[in-house]
C-alpha cells in the first residue's frame, strides 16, 4: 500500500520561507511524475509543481521563481522549497505521486494515483 507522509508545514510571515518534505513508502519502482498540489479555503485544487523521472520540473505561474521542487530517489522523498511566501499561498498542500509519463498535463489532479493527507501552510501579512 502506497503511503505519502508530508512534513514541514506551519505558520510564517509574508516574505518568509518553508520547506515541505514528503516521504513515500510502499511504492515499487521509480514514479514517472511526482508533485505538489494545494487547496486554499473555498478555492479549487491547484497544481503547484511537478518533477518527472528525468528531473525535469514544472511550476504553476503563481509560484514560478519562488518555489523549487526536488526529489531524492534514494530516500523516496520529495521536497518543496517555498521562498518569498505570500498570504495567498496559504493552503493545505498535498504530496502526490503515480503521475503520468513526462508529467504530461500534470496540473490536472486526476492524473495522479496517490495522494498524501496534506499539510497546512499559513502565511500571515
Amino acid at each position: 500500500q502506497v503511503q505519502l507522509a508530508e512534513s514541514g508545514g506551519g505558520s510564517v510571515q509574508a516574505g518568509g520561507s518553508l520547506r515541505l518534505s514528503c516521504r513515500a513508502s510502499g511504492y515499487s519502482g521509480k514514479p514517472y511524475c511526482m508533485g505538489w498540489f494545494r487547496q486554499a479555503p473555498g478555492k479549487a485544487l491547484e497544481g503547484v509543481a511537478a518533477i518527472d523521472s528525468d528531473g525535469a520540473t514544472k511550476y504553476a505561474a503563481s509560484v514560478m521563481g519562488r518555489y523549487t521542487i526536488s526529489n531524492d530517489n534514494a530516500e523516496n522523498s520529495l521536497y518543496l522549497q517555498m521562498n518569498g511566501l505570500k498570504p495567498e499561498d496559504t493552503a493545505r498542500y498535498y504530496c502526490v505521486t503515480g503521475g503520468p509519463p513526462e508529467c504530461r498535463r500534470w496540473f490536472e489532479g486526476d492524473r495522479f494515483e496517490y495522494w498524501g493527507q496534506g499539510i497546512l501552510v499559513t502565511v500571515s501579512s
